[in-house]
């Protein structure tokens, strides 16, 4: 019953509160306007993460049992900084040491306060449980990573919301059925307020999350998935949903958003560039450049995530030492072959396409201008 209730309460808020976000956010005309790296063509509203904050407070807070507020307090204070932290930068375009630091609070609160954090490697290559120094590294540096990974995926209309949902419905069907009644409803309640978020995300996008919403989402993900690792750590190994593999299989959660990050960081180092360097290389933007759109591309990557899901449930009996290589492999060869294709068709369309002298268009002061489709084109041959 609170679970039905948790998603009702999200989902209904979510529905009602959004519009108004986008209306206000209209009228203090705060846009997400068209031009340069941006690929939507028309100035839509941001910062719809407001809403889906509000839904999910709402759905939580109004079926969380109060005995356990107390325990994720400081997690709840967190994900309201971090929201608040991308409030402003969408406002304003906080440099990113402000934005690092502002994080490192957040992620203060909710790994020494709230001591939630990676704990135990639990076998995995021979390391059980950690120094109180390196699982405080270790736990600030996944935060920052995946919590920064999710911020990156959110590229296009549908896209994040949709991984994110993906995430938080495997976990709050786990928490609810290994009895974790209190994470399950906290994650239900993300769920609901993403789903009513979608509606209105989906291509085309009446609104976009902003980092108002991809920044206390993403940290929201990745400390449950440290709770889903140190829980099904602790587990009794004839625990029925029990994963033998829990950091491979908590990871995999955001195997996306991180594979996604670590191969656009590698290759702008590859070309010389800060890792740090906007561009448009994401996978997105490259499955994009094949023809497809903002709804085609967020399916495929939401199917694949599904994929890794899947092997991650029926593979739920292997230990770590074979989970991690086979969903490393799996992932690298997911990405090679999007790459390969992507720059196949790519190399296609240019033999097919019209002279040099055609594929430029002369403005109205005497500059020359590439068409859309040739800077595409040859952003992709460039990589």
């Amino acid at each position: 019953m609170q679970v039905v209730l948790t998603l009702i309460l999200s989902f209904t808020v979510g529905l009602m509160v959004i519009p108004m976000v986008i209306l206000w956010i209209k009228k203090k005309n705060i846009l997400d306007l068209p031009g340069g790296r941006k690929i939507h063509k028309r100035s839509v509203p941001s910062m719809g993460g407001i809403g889906i904050m509000v839904a999910f407070f709402a759905g939580t807070l109004g079926s969380l049992p109060v005995s356990d507020y107390s325990n994720y307090i400081y997690f709840f204070c967190a994900v309201t900084i971090l929201a608040f932290i991308g409030f402003w930068d969408d406002r304003k375009d906080m440099r990113a040491g402000h934005k690092l630091i502002g994080q490192l609070v957040a992620f203060f609160l909710v790994i020494v306060l709230g001591d939630i954090r990676i704990e135990s490697f639990y076998g995995f290559l021979g390391i059980h449980e950690l120094p109180i120094s390196i699982s405080y590294a270790l736990s600030f540096f996944m935060l920052v990573g995946l919590t920064n990974s999710f911020n990156l995926i959110d590229g296009l209309d549908g896209l994040a919301g949709t991984l994110g949902a993906l995430s938080c419905g495997f976990l709050g069907v786990w928490f609810m059925s290994t009895g974790f009644t209190a994470e399950g409803i906290i994650c239900l309640g993300m769920l609901g307020s993403l789903m009513a978020f979608l509606i209105y995300n989906w291509h085309p996008a009446k609104v976009f999350m902003g980092d108002t919403g991809s920044l206390p989402i993403g940290c929201f993900i990745a400390v449950f998935i440290m709770l889903f690792i140190r829980e099904n750590g602790e587990m009794h190994p004839s625990a029925v949903y029990k994963f033998h593999a829990p950091i491979t299989s908590g990871l995999t959660l955001m195997v996306i958003c991180s594979y996604d990050t670590l191969r656009v960081f590698l290759r702008r180092i590859r070309r010389g560039k800060s890792p740090f360097s906007p561009d448009k290389s994401h996978v997105h933007h490259f499955l994009m450049r094949m023809g497809y759109g903002h709804d085609q591309v967020a399916m495929f990557l939401g199917a694949i995530k599904v994929l890794f899901l899947g092997m991650v449930i029926m593979c739920s009996g292997m230990n770590e030492h074979l989970m991690f290589p086979s969903v490393v492999g799996l992932t690298i060869a997911f990405g090679s072959l999007i790459n390969v294709v992507t720059l196949r068709r790519v190399r296609e369309k240019v033999r097919k396409s019209p002279p040099i002298s055609q594929r430029y268009t002369l403005k109205s002061n005497g500059a020359i201008k590439p068409t859309k489709s040739t800077w595409e084109e040859e952003a992709v041959l460039e990589s």
